[in-house]
């Protein structure tokens, strides 16, 4: 594809492949560095230790000819230390994948891909430009945007942000049902954004999905936010079940997965029906 001037970088395979440009200021070297761990890199330089992403990176970077003459850019994919994370990007347990922004010191601009933020790390020219939409809740606060980098003679770059506008957004509300089916609360509200509603009330609401969906047409997650679902009890294996009946025990469930004493009503309701499956079984 690089007839057409479209640059992929392959799997590592030893070396940075990098493209080479002009411009009335001179070349510009953009080396493109593809995701790499430790077990990628360690077969081409065994005599480094190396344990971690960033060891690994490290060692790469020190193998670069690069001439510090010119302006070089970076293309890297990796989690950097001190980037803002959210819920839609997996990342390694305790940090281990993270590298050290310092490693990039050489390069006049380093265009970063993974964290769907966007953020500069530590200085203006290290940079996540950020996904150009919203790939879960989690960032429904994020302001997306296109990063537009502009380099003059060596030293000068030039940044900008433009911002991306999605036909319909994230949005998240709660309260309870009659609230937020209550004209006055929507009818400000863009109400067909792609929406997270959370529903407090304490009795669940049947058919909540198909009911909001008239007012909240592309409602895409529903959760409650009640004494059941803020409840911490760990249902264990009950002791001595044979001094109990049935009728306790569905009531200690009921309690146990609600955070609430069933009604008389449920109770009643609960020990007719116990005691026709005993019929039924007869």
């Amino acid at each position: 594809m690089k007839n057409s001037k479209v640059y992929i970088s392959p799997a590592f395979n030893g070396e940075i492949q990098s493209v080479k440009l002009e411009d009335a200021h001179g070349m510009i070297r953009v080396y493109m560095l593809p995701f790499i761990k430790p077990a990628y890199v360690r077969r081409y330089y065994p005599d480094i230790a190396i344990e971690t992403h960033n060891d690994a990176v490290k060692a790469v970077i020190e193998h670069v000819k690069m001439d510090s003459q010119h302006r070089n850019v970076l293309i890297c994919h990796q989690f950097v230390t001190g980037a803002v994370c959210c819920e839609s990007e997996e990342l390694s347990v305790g940090g281990l994948d993270n590298v050290d922004a310092g490693l990039f010191e050489g390069f006049d601009y380093v265009a970063l891909g993974h964290i769907h933020g966007p953020q500069k790390i530590i200085k203006e020219t290290v940079r996540y430009a950020g996904t150009p939409l919203k790939y879960s809740f989690s960032e429904a606060n994020h302001k997306k945007s296109v990063t537009v980098v502009e380099l003059a003679e060596k030293g000068k770059v030039h940044i900008r942000q433009v911002p991306l506008v999605p036909k319909r957004d994230l949005r998240e509300i709660r309260g309870s049902y009659l609230e937020i089916t209550a004209r006055d609360y929507y009818k400000e509200l863009d109400t067909d954004n792609y929406m997270h509603i959370t529903l407090t009330d304490e009795e669940d609401v049947p058919d909540a999905v198909g009911k909001l969906r008239s007012i909240y047409p592309n409602i895409m997650k529903l959760d409650y936010d009640n004494k059941r679902t803020q409840s911490q009890t760990v249902i264990d294996g009950a002791k001595q079940l044979e001094k109990k009946s049935p009728l306790e025990l569905f009531e200690e469930f009921y309690e146990k997965q609600n955070n609430q004493l069933m009604s008389e009503a449920q109770r009643k309701f609960t020990s007719d029906l116990l005691e026709q499956l005993v019929e039924d079984e007869k």
